[in-house]
């Protein structure tokens, strides 16, 4: 008798205008009621004796585990197998002397068989005013039901989080959007499809750690707050330590600080880590998100073209169990091998127009006008071919398809191309129109990173807010030597999307970005005055 799947709010699934606002107005009030009855409850409990919120509750086995060691039995059977468990209450069901329930845990959820014959009188009523959404513990015994539901049959039970606001219906779940990103929580407790996005992501990422653990990687953690912009092309956050009276920014990567260790002979390090870059908010986009980067001593970006394709396949196999995945409509493969394209080459095939990093100015600035495309008079040949790239041809990309080969200007980090110094050692992985992972063959010639700096900084003082600074101590780190390296950064949050098949950053993120809410006022909080007599 579990309680059926809650229904995934989506996009666009609002009343109209006045409709929805009588609507809210009056859930509101009805809310309010509900809190106002919960909160003479706890009155009521305390004033019997009855602990509300106790401190704990010793379970012996979760419901998911509950299910594992029984869930083999058959319709009708009774056991003298003893359980203690707990779970939110989902469901509640009286039928006379009979009262079914659903608890549900992290992982799991199981029917409660109560019956008066065996809890009381006393007790039998308690269970019986609990709500949907309070916290119980329960002690009984492991049983089939004949309709072959796994259930516990309580012989004793405890309070353990009187809930004093009503979930969401239990079908319909959270209608609004936003509202299930503000209340996570909620959304968690009644909405099966942010539970599974979750378990995606948690699966995901383990298997990524797995990956490079396997493979000697060593995981690591670098600071956030740093004195100097770099490691990324992005705008930054700025912050100020009053203990040093100086302003910070929180890390726009976690690159600068990883290789650092390469040059402490760490040839193997990585990091999962949180990165904040002050620019919009999209669906794609969110200011702060998780990067995975790592960064391994002697190889170069072919070996990292390699690593990567076995981190995502690794992923989806940990998270979903295949390979092909659906995204707006298409059907994409992550399985590798994946196909290698060169920028210039995709271009050429996408648009029709032939572009390169050593076309004559005059000529590629003609291309772009006759793409109607805006660009720097200082942009040279390999930056108008990014900027071609970037805004007309990457999106038309299904994938996953690695681009590499990308213009000097556009890489500040990367190594010279070994055979054509307009170039250097990048790719990136695209897939469904959208970047997945970045990486080089990583610059460690102190005398070229130090030039490369200058120009950033050069940029920067010009009014690039993107650019970057000169850090002089990692010019100094690679002055003491840094071992030819491949580095890799893939997008943690946007892999889990793809696996996942969501549309937006948000729903893969817990707790994403938004404005305040409005109308939350202490008001709220407050206990209503009692009902007027008549």
């Amino acid at each position: 008798m579990s309680e059926g799947p809650d229904a995934a709010a989506t996009d666009g699934e609002h009343a109209d205008g006045a409709d929805e606002e009588r609507e809210d107005r009056d859930a509101f009030s009805a809310s309010a009621a509900i809190r106002s009855a919960r909160l003479d409850q706890l009155d009521d409990l305390r004033a019997a004796g009855i602990q509300p919120y106790p401190p704990r509750f010793a379970r012996d086995r979760t419901l998911a585990e509950l299910r594992e060691q029984f869930g083999h039995l058959e319709a009708g059977t009774e056991t003298e197998e003893r359980v203690r468990v707990a779970g939110r209450l989902m469901l509640k069901r009286e039928q006379g002397k009979l009262t079914f329930a659903t608890i549900r845990d992290r992982d799991g959820e199981v029917q409660l068989f109560v019956s008066l014959k065996d809890l009381g009188d006393d007790s039998f009523a308690r269970f019986s005013a609990l709500d949907r959404g309070d916290w119980v513990g329960v002690d009984g015994r492991v049983m089939v039901t004949r309709k072959g539901e796994l259930s516990v049959r309580v012989d004793a039970f405890e309070l353990l989080s009187k809930a004093l606001r009503p979930l969401p219906d239990k079908w319909k779940g959270l209608s609004d959007v936003d509202q299930r990103y503000r209340q996570r929580y909620v959304d968690l407790t009644v909405n099966q499809e942010a539970r599974r996005v979750l378990a995606v992501r948690v699966a995901a990422v383990n298997a990524l750690r797995a990956v490079l653990v396997e493979q000697g990687f060593l995981e690591v953690e670098t600071p956030i707050l740093n004195h100097l912009q770099g490691g990324a092309t992005a705008r930054p956050f700025v912050t100020h330590y009053n203990a040093l009276d100086l302003d910070s920014y929180l890390r726009i990567a976690l690159e600068l600080p990883l290789k650092r260790l390469l040059v402490g002979g760490l040839d193997r390090v990585f990091e999962i880590g949180r990165i904040f870059r002050n620019e919009g908010i999209d669906t794609r986009h969110n200011p702060e998100f998780t990067m995975l980067e790592a960064y391994s001593a002697f190889d170069d970006y072919t070996d990292m073209m390699r690593l990567t394709e076995q981190l995502v396949l690794a992923a989806a196999t940990a998270a979903i169990g295949r390979t092909a995945v659906e995204v707006r409509g298409v059907t994409v493969d992550l399985a590798p091998p994946w196909r290698r394209v060169t920028m210039a080459a995709l271009v050429t095939e996408v648009l029709g127009v032939t572009l390169t990093t050593t076309t004559p100015l005059d000529e590629a600035r003609r291309v772009l006008d006759e793409l109607d495309l805006e660009y720097e008079p200082s942009w040279g040949p390999g930056r108008l071919l990014f900027e071609v790239y970037d805004e007309l041809v990457e999106s038309k990309v299904d994938g996953p398809v690695i681009v590499y080969d990308y213009p000097r200007e556009t890489s500040p980090l990367a190594k010279p191309h070994r055979e054509d110094p307009t170039l250097v050692e990048r790719f990136e992985v695209i897939v469904a129109g959208r970047e997945l992972a970045n990486a080089y063959s990583e610059l460690n010639d102190p005398v070229e990173q130090l030039a490369r700096f200058r120009e950033e900084a050069a940029a920067k003082a010009a009014g690039d807010v993107e650019a970057g600074d000169v850090d002089l101590d990692y010019v100094r780190a690679l002055e003491f030597g840094m071992p030819p390296a491949g580095g890799l950064g893939l997008g943690v949050d946007r892999l889990v999307m793809l696996l996942a098949e969501v549309d937006s950053i948000r729903e893969v993120i817990l707790f994403p970005t938004l404005r305040p809410e409005s109308g939350l006022t202490d008001d709220e909080f407050e206990r209503p005055d009692p009902s007027p007599t008549a």
